[in-house]
């Protein structure tokens, strides 16, 4: 088994607001000591395709999708996931993939397009991960509530950067204990992620600004 560090929420300039190339991503990645990560960009995953070609370690093809209830991710994608669609119908397009579903940054009021509690709490017996801390969350007590509703559902949970730039990139983590020399399943992600260390470090809320120049400039 292999201990490393991992990350599932990263994005490239394949989001609107992102200018960082995928090598630039990986070679920070590498800089910083992660062995796994996921590229998750919104309604987008050509980046995580292109990086999955060219990583030394191992990348899973994510989206973070746009449904008409808020965000979703998908996790080991084979396709594209439409955006706009209920978050229902967004998870069962991701389960039939043979797709992992998780929550990201649930409960940041502050994020326009947080999903809904109400929507969450339609899909929480199919979600199979929730971000317990976002290091992009505004306040502490957005993360505190995640972990609370992973506690009570018994879903694992990651500690992610959500990534948009270089400087966010290895800031936190999420620990693993997994095997390296057989293919990331999503099944071996579950059963590693029951035993994961988080590792938190927010970022300062000021980083909203530069996603929101990012757009501007795109």
């Amino acid at each position: 088994m292999n201990v490393i560090k991992s990350d599932f929420h990263i994005h490239s300039k394949y989001s609107p607001d992102s200018l960082l190339s995928i090598d630039s991503l990986i070679r920070r990645c590498i800089g910083k000591g992660l062995g796994l990560i996921a590229i998750t960009d919104h309604n987008a995953i050509q980046g995580a395709l292109e990086a999955r070609e060219i990583s030394p370690f191992p990348v899973i093809v994510g989206e973070e999708v746009t449904t008409a209830d808020g965000e979703l991710t998908g996790l080991f994608l084979k396709e594209l996931v439409p955006r706009g669609l209920t978050a229902q119908e967004t998870v069962k397009i991701i389960k039939a993939q043979g797709g992992l579903v998780s929550v990201p940054h649930p409960f940041d009021t502050f994020r326009r397009n947080v999903i809904s509690e109400s929507a969450l709490s339609e899909i929480i017996m199919d979600v199979d991960i929730i971000e317990g801390f976002n290091a992009r969350n505004t306040l502490n007590s957005a993360n505190n509530k995640a972990k609370t509703l992973a506690l009570e559902y018994s879903k694992p949970i990651t500690s992610v950067t959500d990534s948009h730039t270089s400087y966010e990139l290895g800031r936190c983590y999420t620990e693993l204990s997994i095997d390296l020399s057989k293919d990331i399943t999503p099944h071996a992600l579950l059963e590693s992620l029951g035993n994961a260390h988080l590792h938190e470090n927010k970022v300062t809320p000021m980083i909203h600004i530069a996603t929101t120049l990012t757009k501007l400039i795109k």
